[in-house]
């Protein structure tokens, strides 16, 4: 991380609240990665494939002069051709007040926050693909992402580990689609254990595709060893628009720099009666500030159908830099 000390924000400040910045910092970080993957099935002729990505990130932070600390993220994305600002944000906080963001892009709803599987998502590896047997994979997991311009509080410790957190998407401009409101808990307070459950509106201009989704998360990690499991949920009068994920994992760190992990995830789809299933092991190497990883997923049943054309297995090796 490359570090500009004591850049001026009291311009910036001013413009967010109608207090100045005493002195402010301005932080750039750096990622890269290299990869290449590939998929095999029935029907699917997807080679390996090659890919990139890279991002510049840009921290600036200042002390008010009431004592709060205001910072501005940017993240420099070149995956956006029409905004490369991928995502950004506002951050008021203090330590008896937590921290309030307004997220202009690319923030978090109250579930968002921790809806990422135990497993890591290995249905992400075949979302959306195609082949020829007509099958488009659709999205397993049914989650609920916050949008744009959008709040998130993030409560300090009320006891040893405890706190709160909440958020709210504002509704669309015509009205169409009300507000969102979430909120979730977390707890840290015993070693090694980490308990997080937060539920979300899901609001859209078709009251039976309204409801909520809930999130539950839990891992404990006692010496090289954490076990984690999660259940995600969402529930609406539209049965191809609700289901149930269950995942869990094994990881293993066999040195400081050498991990590997198991994890298993079941989707539900209420309209369907054959479940998605997807197993996968992964490793990774970490040395500095680079990364070698790679992984090996085998799904099944990845259309909600015992069709043998929805059996696909997938691959991947990357590398990332961090700096």
């Amino acid at each position: 991380m490359t570090n500009f000390k004591k850049i001026g924000l009291t311009a910036l400040a001013a413009s967010l609240v109608s207090v100045s910045a005493n002195a402010g910092e301005l932080s750039v970080s750096a990622s890269a990665s290299m990869n290449t993957e590939g998929h095999s099935g029935e029907g699917l002729n997807a080679g390996t494939t090659f890919s990139m990505a890279n991002s510049v990130n840009f921290t600036g932070s200042g002390e008010l002069d009431n004592g709060m600390t205001v910072s501005v993220k940017f993240e420099l994305d070149n995956a956006d051709s029409v905004d490369p600002f991928d995502s950004h944000s506002v951050t008021i906080a203090s330590d008896a007040m937590g921290s309030l963001t307004l997220a202009g892009h690319g923030g978090s709803s109250a579930t968002g926050k921790i809806d990422t599987t135990a497993a890591g998502d290995l249905w992400d590896n075949f979302d959306q693909l195609s082949n020829d047997a007509g099958i488009s994979f659709p999205d397993a997991i049914k989650t609920e992402t916050q949008g744009n311009n959008a709040f998130f509080y993030s409560s300090p410790d009320v006891m040893d580990g405890l706190n709160f957190t909440a958020s709210y998407t504002p509704s669309t401009a015509n009205g169409d689609v009300g507000g969102e409101v979430g909120y979730g808990v977390n707890f840290s307070g015993y070693e090694g254990l980490s308990l997080s459950y937060a539920t979300n509106d899901v609001e859209t201009s078709v009251a039976a595709s309204s409801g909520d989704n809930t999130v539950m998360k839990a891992s404990y990690a006692f010496g090289p060893v954490t076990l984690a499991y999660s259940v995600s949920e969402e529930d609406t009068d539209t049965a191809s628009k609700s289901g149930e994920s269950t995942s869990y994992s094994v990881a293993y760190s066999i040195t400081d720099e050498f991990s590997i992990e198991y994890g298993s995830e079941t989707h539900e789809q209420d309209d369907k009666s054959v479940d998605a299933e997807l197993d996968g092991i992964s490793a990774s190497f970490t040395t500095g500030g680079m990364t070698i990883s790679a992984s090996m997923v085998d799904g099944e049943n990845l259309d909600f159908s015992n069709s043998s054309a929805a059996d696909v297995e997938f691959f991947s090796l990357g590398a990332s830099f961090a700096f």
